[in-house]
């Protein structure tokens, strides 16, 4: 069984946010569409809140989960959590974003503890551009992006948003730096979200022109017919996905995902929060699971595409 929504959009995937805190502050950052940081100082959401969303969600035939932030990684409980997680019947995939920062002190663990795949944002490998970024230190990504091969994360994904004026020229050097490390590369186009009118004028890229390089260089091209219709360029040696939602009707058109904001509220869109259900509160309030099914249902005939066609 699989929910979908009133355009035939089947729901899938969850991203859970389960902290905002961070260790850097990238300038492009989205915050899975969040108006502002819920919780910087502290979690919102226990490990077993946070499980329990899990559990419903995939008794609902939406099995794969993905944790987000802020970093993850900055949650004191992410093994436990992870293993929670991990072992609940149904689950398909269980994966992770993270800035890699702290991947050398728990990549080990957390692959263990049934974690499958890790997302790792890296915008850059010239030191000074990352610094200026992100205000972290780019040995430190390169460390962790080590530690998640060495675990045995596989695939291990580079998360880049390519930026007009910062960033585009090194896209190449990441191509060549994703082949020698066997990971895979995401070229991203910047969101609107969470970023000043001027930062996105400024710094927005379509990522047309790169794609059609891409094209041309590619062995084979796969869609991802279940994440947004995104388009994957094996080229010789390396793997390269190309994600531009701006404006994209059919990237809208064919979303299966939903979000748990990090303070308990199902945000069935990205790009909105007029539309938020709280299922933390109905669960501190003793809901049951059948209530808390509800909620779900609820939210998923709230989904509809930012972009529809015109």
């Amino acid at each position: 069984m699989s929910l979908t929504d009133n355009c035939g959009r089947p729901l899938l995937n969850l991203r859970i946010s389960i902290t905002q805190r961070c260790n850097i502050q990238c300038a492009y950052c989205h915050r899975e569409g969040e108006v502002k940081r819920a919780n910087i100082s502290a979690e919102k959401m226990t490990c077993e809140e946070i499980v329990r969303i899990a559990q419903i969600a995939i008794s609902l035939g939406i099995n794969r989960i993905k944790l987000t932030g802020g970093e993850p990684l900055m949650r004191m409980d992410l093994p436990e959590l992870v293993q929670a997680i991990a072992q609940l019947p149904g689950l398909r995939d269980l994966s992770l974003t993270t800035n890699g920062i702290l991947l050398p002190q728990l990549a080990k663990d957390l692959f263990a503890a049934g974690l499958k795949r890790v997302n790792i944002s890296l915008p850059s490998l010239k030191p000074e551009t990352y610094h200026n970024l992100t205000g972290g230190n780019l040995p430190d990504a390169l460390a962790g992006i080590q530690a998640a091969l060495q675990a045995g994360f596989d695939p291990v994904k580079l998360n880049m948003v390519v930026l007009r004026g910062v960033n585009v020229d090194d896209i190449p050097q990441m191509i060549e730096y994703a082949k020698e490390n066997r990971v895979i590369l995401q070229l991203i186009e910047l969101d609107p979200v969470n970023v000043s009118l001027a930062y996105y004028r400024t710094h927005h890229r379509f990522l047309g022109e790169v794609e059609a390089n891409l094209r041309d260089a590619a062995v084979s091209i796969e869609t991802r017919r279940y994440m947004h219709n995104r388009l994957v360029y094996h080229l010789q040696g390396v793997t390269v996905e190309v994600v531009h939602p701006i404006e994209n009707t059919d990237f809208c058109m064919h979303c299966t995902r939903m979000r748990v904001t990090s303070d308990g509220k199902l945000k069935p869109c990205l790009m909105r929060n007029d539309n938020l259900t709280d299922i933390l509160a109905s669960m501190r309030e003793g809901a049951s699971d059948e209530k808390l099914k509800e909620l779900f249902l609820q939210a998923n005939r709230l989904r509809e595409p930012y972009n529809k066609p015109k």
